[in-house]
């Protein structure tokens, strides 16, 4: 059996992945701000940094498997939270355990959005993320910001997630060619903890988005749908698949991107 580690498993999405791969025999590190194996917050770098070493103690011959999962919505408020976490806390993991990877020739899965394709990120940040990488640079230029528009805060949700899917791309080829896979998933509107607290308005303007595969029901997907692909992504069945980004939204991007195929 493997040895995975997951942020973010302490809930929602990153919770099933868990429970699933623990059902299947495998080992489970879940690094989380509560309730995890290694509790820090990786929204900080004393806090990635004393996650990437922790994991290098507890799994010295190497990690079957990544799973890069944490994050935070845009409606949380706290506009450098979102950066810090969802960008540079994921990227930091990442990196940070390659060579855990490399050892075992396992793969690593990032945790994007469907929303990377919906047109409501601004492409400036996502630019800064990806060619500067200065995060202490680009927590200066968004301080001016409104936190508490909410549209802001949707905006550097999907700005940090298009961010970590080219990311992904980017480094997908050079991983490869060690033996380290690494892709990205793009999950819809799901069922956890985080949409269960949204606002009335909120959950009105989720259910106003079809979900093809829930085609006449007021409901979200379940955890489960996207749990299944990450295990798939980051085992060995998905030995030909590098540089991907999969989208688990139930048909949602492609009934609004129909004419899209690459």
């Amino acid at each position: 059996m493997g040895v995975y580690a997951i942020t973010g498993a302490s809930s929602g999405i990153g919770a099933k992945t868990k429970e699933l791969l623990e059902q299947e025999g495998h080992r489970v590190i879940n690094i989380d701000l509560k309730g995890g194996d290694i509790c820090v917050n990786l929204a900080t770098e004393e806090g990635r940094t004393d996650a990437v070493n922790k994991l290098h103690e507890l799994c010295p011959d190497g990690l079957d498997g990544m799973i890069c999962n944490a994050g935070v919505s845009g409606a949380c408020g706290n506009l450098a939270l979102i950066i810090s976490l969802n960008y540079f806390g994921t990227v930091a993991v990442a990196k940070g355990v390659y060579d855990l990877l490399e050892k075992k020739h396992g793969s690593c899965v990032v945790t994007a959005s469907n929303t990377i394709s919906q047109g409501a990120g601004r492409m400036d940040i996502a630019d800064l993320l990806n060619n500067i990488g200065d995060e202490k640079r680009v927590l200066e230029l968004i301080g001016s910001l409104d936190s508490s528009n909410l549209s802001v805060g949707n905006s550097m949700y999907v700005s940090t997630k298009y961010a970590l899917a080219r990311w992904v791309r980017r480094v997908s080829a050079s991983w490869a060619a060690n033996g380290v896979r690494i892709n990205a998933i793009a999950p819809g509107n799901v069922n956890t903890a985080m949409t269960a607290t949204m606002s009335t308005s909120a959950k009105m303007a989720l259910n106003a988005l079809p979900i093809p595969t829930k085609f006449g029901m007021e409901t979200l997907m379940d955890a489960s749908e996207i749990a299944e692909a990450m295990i798939f992504l980051v085992s060995p069945r998905a030995g030909g698949i590098n540089g991907n980004v999969m989208f688990v939204d139930g048909g949602t991007d492609a009934l609004l991107n129909s004419e899209k195929v690459y």
